[in-house]
C-alpha cells in the first residue's frame, strides 16, 4: 500500500451511476457509465493508492450513502469514508445520528459527516425542501448532542424533538462534521459557527477559491475560532492524459448540470466573475432539449455522455481556469494552484482514483523532493 497523500482526497462515482454497463458502454471512457460495485472498488483502490479520503454524494436512487460507504469501509482499513454530500432534509437527525455513529463504530472510527442545504429543484423531486442555515447550525448541535449520550428536547428551525436519544452511543471522538459551500458570507458565518471543515464544490477557479477560504477564515476570526482549526476540502474536475471525449465530458458535460440548476449555477456565475450570458444561452438550449423530459433538471435526467451536444455552449476557457485538463504535469501545477489559495486537501473529481495514480503519485514525487505546495 502507497504511502498517503495528506492533501489529495478523491470523489467516487460524481454524478448518476447504474447497476449494470450497458452493452455499448465505451473502452475508452471509464466514467461515460459507472456502476454501484465499480464504485465500491474505486474506494478500495482509492485506500490502496494513497488518497486520505474518498467522498460520496449521495441521491436517492443507487447512491444510498449508508450502503455505499458501508461497503468501501468493510473493504478497506484506513481511507476516510466521507458523506459529500447529504442534506439534513434528507434524514431526520436522529437518523443521521445512528448512521453517523455506526459508521464510525463499524469502520475506524474514520467517518466524516459531510452535510449541505441543497439545490431547492433538487430537493422537491423529492418532496424535500432547502434547509435553512439557522436550521443547520442547530441540526448540528443536536447531533453532537446525540453523540455525547443526551437526551434532546427542540423545538425551532431544525424541528420539533421530545425526548429523542441514541441510548447506546459511540464511546470515542465524535465524527467530524463537514459543510458543502461556496463559503459565501452567509454560509461562512455558518461554517465557522457549527463545523469542523468545508468542502468546496468543483469548477471553481483558484482565484475562487482564495476568496473563499478568505472569507471562511475571516468568520473563524470573528468567533475568536482559529482559523487552522477548519479543514478546507476544494473539489477539482481531474482528467489527466485522458482523451478529450472523456475529458469533455468530465468537464464541460458536467457543467451543463450544474450551470442549468438556477441557484447552484448562478452562485458558481458569481464566485468565478463570470459572464451569464453564456450560461442564458445554455438554459435555453436545454429547455427545448427537455421539452419532451419529465425531469426539469438535466442532472436527474441525463447521463453526461448524453449532454456533449449542449456542452459545446460552456465556454472552454472556464473549463481549463476551473479543473484540471490535459497532461499529469499540468493537473499536478492546478492542484499546487488551489493549495496556494488556501485549500488544505485536494479531492480529484469526475475521474476514477485509478485513473488518478500518476497524478497523485507525481504529486507525492513533488513533495517528498520539497517542492512548493
Amino acid at each position: 500500500m502507497s504511502a498517503v497523500a495528506e492533501d489529495l482526497g478523491a470523489y467516487l462515482v460524481a454524478g448518476r451511476v447504474a447497476s449494470h454497463l450497458p452493452a455499448d458502454a465505451g473502452a475508452g471512457d471509464e466514467t461515460a457509465v459507472r456502476t454501484v460495485r465499480q464504485g465500491i472498488q474505486d474506494g478500495v483502490e482509492a485506500e490502496r493508492l494513497g488518497f486520505r479520503t474518498v467522498y460520496l454524494s449521495e441521491r436517492w436512487n443507487l447512491k444510498e450513502a449508508g450502503v455505499f460507504l458501508g461497503a468501501v469501509g468493510a473493504l478497506t482499513e484506513r481511507v476516510a469514508l466521507a458523506t459529500g454530500l447529504v442534506s439534513p432534509s434528507r434524514r431526520h437527525v436522529l437518523h443521521m445520528a445512528a448512521f453517523s455513529a455506526t459508521m464510525h463504530a463499524a469502520c475506524g472510527p474514520r467517518f466524516v459527516l459531510g452535510l449541505g442545504r441543497g439545490d431547492h429543484a433538487y430537493l422537491r423531486h423529492e418532496g424535500l425542501r432547502t434547509a435553512g442555515f439557522d436550521g443547520i447550525c442547530d441540526y448540528v448541535d443536536i447531533l453532537r448532542r446525540l453523540w455525547a449520550g443526551e437526551t434532546v428536547t427542540y423545538d425551532g428551525p431544525a424541528g420539533t424533538y421530545t425526548d429523542i436519544k441514541l441510548g447506546d452511543v459511540y464511546e470515542g471522538e465524535q465524527p467530524k462534521v463537514f459543510y458543502g459551500s461556496f463559503g459565501l458570507p452567509k454560509a461562512a458565518a455558518a461554517v465557522a459557527r457549527s463545523f469542523d471543515g468545508v468542502i468546496l464544490p468543483p469548477m471553481l477557479t483558484p482565484e475562487a477559491t482564495a476568496g473563499s477560504v478568505a472569507r471562511l477564515r475571516a468568520a473563524c476570526e470573528h468567533l475568536d475560532r482559529d482559523p487552522a482549526s477548519l479543514h478546507i476540502v476544494q473539489c477539482l474536475v481531474t482528467a489527466p492524459d485522458l482523451g478529450e471525449s472523456e475529458a469533455r465530458t468530465l468537464a464541460h458535460a458536467r457543467a451543463v448540470t450544474y450551470l442549468q440548476a438556477p441557484e447552484y449555477g448562478n452562485s458558481l456565475v458569481r464566485v468565478n466573475g463570470w459572464d451569464p450570458a453564456p450560461v442564458e444561452a445554455l438554459r435555453a438550449a436545454m429547455r427545448e432539449r427537455q421539452a419532451h423530459v419529465t425531469d426539469e433538471l438535466a442532472d436527474t435526467a441525463f447521463h453526461r455522455r448524453e449532454l456533449l451536444e449542449p456542452a459545446t455552449l460552456v465556454p472552454d476557457e472556464w473549463m481549463q481556469e476551473s479543473c484540471a485538463l490535459g497532461d499529469v504535469d499540468h493537473c499536478v501545477e492546478r492542484v499546487r494552484l488551489y493549495r496556494e489559495a488556501g485549500a488544505d486537501e485536494v479531492a480529484t473529481y469526475g475521474s476514477t482514483p485509478g485513473q488518478n495514480a500518476g497524478l497523485l503519485a507525481a504529486w507525492r514525487d513533488r513533495s517528498q523532493v520539497g517542492g512548493r505546495r
